[in-house]
């Protein structure tokens, strides 16, 4: 189950959301590289929509820093920024720590049981190397994590600055042992939960967002054209 879609589902979609979200997909499942020339006049007519809603899109993504948009020139699927990626870390790490405080204060049966099921599921996904339903279930993870805390509204944040380490997350997830360990560290965290023990679950919850200083090293090395510092 798709829950952030599920939720955006029940407002009113437009020809751009659809447009915004299927390049989001894209660029961060790195079907599109970084450096990509992108079209408005080709986008619009693969998407079957005018240019309107592609430009909307277009400037969405701008702000989100995934494009970036040069008048009377090609817009670009941005690089990614080391200095941006630490940035977002850092933020990101302030707003789950807070959430998975609460999430053992006020997690309720039925929010365990919704998270565990969202485990069994990123196992099987791992161990049949399923990369894309693994990276939504890791996104249906936090988001429940949030739902168990009371505090949907923070989702919102932790999914802006998530959009912005997402492609390094892709690389990370391009074998089975990778998505097997970011599994591990959400078991641990939902141990923790579990036993309402809210220093064991900050601990797994810092454990986890720091894997991203050994992804970083290895993108860097691996896919220098990928980073633009």
């Amino acid at each position: 189950m798709n829950v952030l879609n599920t939720i955006r589902s029940a407002g009113r979609r437009t020809s751009a959301d659809d447009v915004f979200e299927r390049l989001r997909a894209d660029i961060v499942s790195l079907r599109l590289v970084p450096g990509t020339k992108l079209s408005e006049v080709e986008v619009a007519k693969q998407s079957d929509v005018s240019r309107q809603p592609v430009r909307e899109a277009f400037i969405r993504l701008n702000n989100m820093n995934l494009l970036q948009v040069r008048p009377q020139k090609a817009t670009l699927v941005r690089k990614i920024s080391v200095q941006g990626i630490l940035n977002t870390r850092f933020i990101r790490t302030a707003i789950e720590v807070e959430v998975v405080r609460k999430a053992c204060e006020r997690a309720e049966q039925e929010d365990l049981k919704k998270i565990e099921n969202n485990l069994k599921q990123q196992k099987r996904a791992a161990n049949s190397h399923k990369t894309d339903h693994f990276h939504q279930l890791d996104y249906d993870f936090h988001h429940l994590m949030c739902a168990a805390a009371k505090v949907e509204f923070a989702f919102e944040a932790i999914e802006d600055n998530k959009s912005q380490v997402d492609r390094l997350c892709m690389l990370s997830l391009a074998d089975k042992d990778g998505m097997l360990e970011l599994y591990e560290d959400h078991s641990r965290i939902f141990e923790a939960l579990k036993q309402r023990d809210g220093d064991a679950v900050v601990a797994a919850t810092r454990l986890h967002l720091s894997r991203l200083d050994k992804t970083l090293q290895d993108a860097r090395r691996n896919h220098p054209d990928f980073f633009d510092d």
